[in-house]
Formats: C-alpha cells, structure tokens, sequence
C-alpha cells in the first residue's frame, strides 16, 4: 500500500509546522516509509503523532521527537555519527540519508537483527549496526561529528562525552526512569570543556548498560 501522501501530510502537520526547518531533514522523513519500521498490526498507525511498540518492551518514538533530536544535532553532509538505541532502525534510516556514515547501537540482539535487515532492505548503505551496550558508544568507530541517544538515563555516559570530535553534538534525554527527563544538547569546547543546552521535557525508556565486568555484545 502507497503510503506517500499520508507521509507528506505527517511531514507538514507534525514536523513543519511546529517548527522543524532543516529543508534536508524533511526530506528525508518525506522519503523513508515509517510503515517498514513497526510491525503489520500497527502499519495503519504509523504516521500518527506519537509513540508505537516494535516488541521487546520498547518503542518507535514519535516523528516530532526524532526529528527534534537530529536537528539539534545539526547533521552535515560530511558527518560521521553514532546513533545509539537504534530500535527498529528508523531513526538511523533517516540518519543514513543525512550524514556521510552512520554507526548504530541497539542493546536487544533481536531487534538489532531485525533494524539491520530493514536497512539493508531500504539500500542503506553507510550504516554499520551492532548489538551492544550503548552506554560505551563505539570507541574503536569514533570520533563522531553527531551522537544521538534514544533512551534515558541519569547522567550522560563519561564514554560518549569523549567519544565526540572536536565541536561534535550530543543529543541525550537526561533524567530517572519514570520521572521528569529533560533533552540536553553537549557541545564539545575542549578536551573536558563542554557546553550543555536544555531542548524541553520528554520521556523516554531507560538507557541499559550491561553490568559491570560484562563482555559487551559483539556484531548481531
């Protein structure tokens, strides 16, 4: 089923005019289907303005919120980035058609597998996704010009701060499970010098790391 016009209808209402306005962004949310990215019991809702389970206790977050996150990024043409909670993939769909590469992280091996064949599906082909925990990024792909994280915690990760380049954005929803979380933005000054911006409330599932002494999980 064509699904183009409720595409552009969702890019407008939701996106643009409530203040989205990096031209390449909307593009990119015009051209990837949101419908490949949940499963067949919720293609009829996936241009509605909000959430949707992809399985796993987890979700697609909503098309304003995603789009928020990656313009605070300020994604450029030669940018490599580090999306880390991949989820079902969309975001990192969007992210391929933005920057030069894109590395992603999923926790669940499960929906790693799954975003992965998505992506291949839709011929991305700067993306590299992985199973692992998140919340040590990827030293061995790093620096990244971008990263962005889709799941809450209290503090930002040590491990992300200093896997930015220099004048890299982090893009993080910071804050206790179940409470208040604000969206913060990091811009990296210096070696330890970085400048923090407040983007507003969200809510977020948790960022999980694996336990302390843990082997991190490899390629899924």
């Amino acid at each position: 089923m064509d699904r183009s016009r409720e595409r552009s209808a969702m890019v407008e209402r939701q996106l643009a005019d409530r203040g989205i306005r990096d031209r390449r962004l909307l593009d990119a949310f015009r051209a990837v289907p949101r419908e490949l990215f949940v499963g067949p019991q919720h293609q009829d809702l996936a241009y509605e303005d909000g959430p949707l389970p992809i399985g796993e206790g987890q979700t697609i977050s909503q098309p304003y919120v995603v789009a928020l996150m990656i313009e605070a990024a300020a994604v450029g043409p030669d940018d490599r980035v580090l999306d880390v909670g991949a989820g079902s993939g969309y975001s990192t769909a969007l992210l391929s058609r933005l920057a030069r590469e894109v590395y992603a992280i999923e926790r669940l091996p499960g929906l790693a597998a799954t975003a992965r064949e998505r992506l291949e599906r839709l011929g991305c082909a700067n993306v590299e996704l992985v199973a692992g925990d998140g919340t040590r990024g990827l030293p061995q792909a790093a620096p990244f010009d971008a990263i962005l994280v889709a799941a809450g915690i209290d503090r930002v990760p040590p491990a992300l701060e200093q896997q930015l380049a220099a004048g890299g954005r982090l893009v993080i929803p910071v804050g206790p499970t179940g409470g208040p979380q604000e969206l913060v933005r990091l811009t990296r000054r210096g070696p330890d010098d970085f400048a923090r911006e407040s983007l507003g409330g969200v809510a977020f599932v948790p960022l999980l790391a694996d336990p302390p002494g843990g082997t991190p999980r490899g390629s899924a």
